[in-house]
């Protein structure tokens, strides 16, 4: 099905909030304009000037629903509805709450603080699980407790302590177990212990840590096929290759125990010019789809709302952070791929875009993508520190 013609959307945000959300710029004032109500929607807002830049297909909009979420990366919710909120650069975990469940976020608060780069957070069971580089954390009851500077349980502190690529994304799969990424400690290298550039699981208590993915540079987004239960997962490609080498990887994992390249062959096809002798790239799995070069692709979802149009159930989105060693910049941006029956990549082309102004000022940086109850879909941003809601009206 055709996915609808694309426009300059006018998205609006709230006048009134609790909080202003940070940017590099000074926000430009904001000016009045009347929007069209429709059933179930909200009423006419104040237009957000920096949010007039994004650009949506027709029919969708684009608010904030949380400000002043410093460092916002990966998201959890939790039963309840609360949204969840790690960080990287910062030692921060935060909860938004919309008390009266109208697409906005009441409260920004700071669940924990002093931890080592608590980028992942998942839920299961009541609890907040929290990945740090080396550790990951267990906050039982987070729900009754997360306004009250909750202790931490400490499920496992056995992963590697290395910063490069250290940080962590996490969730809990359709068997219960939690997967969690372990970066290459290094730009190329072969690392000595197998663990590295792998995607690994655990039970929820800690135990049976398992390698289930091999030759994974650095993955900071998955998520698993509404039907097939299969992982699908975002992976950054090597740099110092020039701009369009090699480019990032949505990978398929079918089972347990596959192989995607890393040292020794990036995208499927591209032979690495140092560890490529060693192995042969028909040795490995293939991606799903080759993503935009050095577009830093993280967070990705598949979409399983009923508020988007039909065609987009069961698509992915992915979050493009967006390059930093590439002469022309390159991501800053939402994309959707788009699936066909039988699970194969035809399209892949930008769904939100315009937090990269004139190809150089980028004021915004995607970098997780949730889809909430309602079925609108967050999108977290951790250069603008705030979070994102994307809806649909008829």
């Amino acid at each position: 099905m055709k996915i609808p013609s694309r426009l300059t959307f006018v998205a609006a945000a709230l006048l009134v909030m609790s909080s202003g959300c940070s940017s590099d710029k000074k926000p430009d004032e904001t000016t009045q304009a009347q929007m069209p109500a429709s059933e179930g929607s909200r009423p006419a807002e104040e237009m957000n000037e920096d949010l007039q830049h994004i650009t949506l297909p027709e029919g969708f909009r684009i608010d904030y629903y949380a400000r002043n979420v410093s460092d916002a990366r990966s998201m959890a919710i939790s039963p309840s509805g609360i949204v969840f909120v790690g960080t990287r650069s910062n030692d921060k975990v935060y909860a938004l709450v919309d008390k009266n469940k109208d697409g906005k976020a009441d409260e920004v608060v700071e669940v924990a603080s002093g931890l080592e780069t608590p980028n992942g957070v998942a839920i299961k069971d009541g609890a907040l699980y929290v990945a740090e580089i080396s550790r990951i954390l267990r906050y039982p009851n987070i729900e009754q407790t997360f306004r009250d500077k909750p202790k931490y349980e400490v499920v496992t502190d056995q992963y590697p302590t290395d910063q490069h690529h250290g940080w962590k994304y996490i969730a809990f799969g359709p068997d219960g177990k939690l997967y969690v990424p372990v970066g290459a400690p290094c730009n190329i290298c072969k690392p000595e212990k197998p663990i590295y550039a792998s995607i690994t699981t655990i039970n929820a208590n800690g135990s049976g840590l398992e390698v289930y993915a091999e030759g994974v540079r650095n993955s900071v987004g998955f998520d698993w096929h509404p039907d097939t239960k299969e992982l699908w997962f975002t992976d950054n490609g090597r740099d110092m290759m020039g701009d369009n080498l090699p480019p990032d990887e949505l990978n398929r994992a079918s089972q347990k125990g596959q192989h995607f390249g890393y040292p020794y062959c990036h995208a499927g096809t591209i032979s690495d010019p140092e560890f490529g002798k060693e192995r042969n790239c028909l040795d490995f799995v293939k991606p799903a789809k080759t993503l935009s070069p050095h577009g830093a692709s993280l967070g990705m979802k598949f979409y399983t709302g009923s508020m988007f149009p039909e065609q987009y159930r069961h698509q992915i989105f992915i979050a493009e952070h967006g390059s930093w060693n590439r002469s022309e910049k390159i991501g800053y941006r939402l994309m959707l791929a788009s699936l066909d029956g039988s699970g194969n990549v035809t399209d892949y082309k930008p769904f939100a875009e315009g937090w990269l102004q004139n190809g150089t000022d980028d004021w915004g940086r995607p970098v997780d993508v949730l889809v909430m109850p309602d079925g609108a879909l967050l999108v977290s941003d951790d250069k603008n520190s705030c979070v994102y809601r994307i809806s649909y009206t008829k």
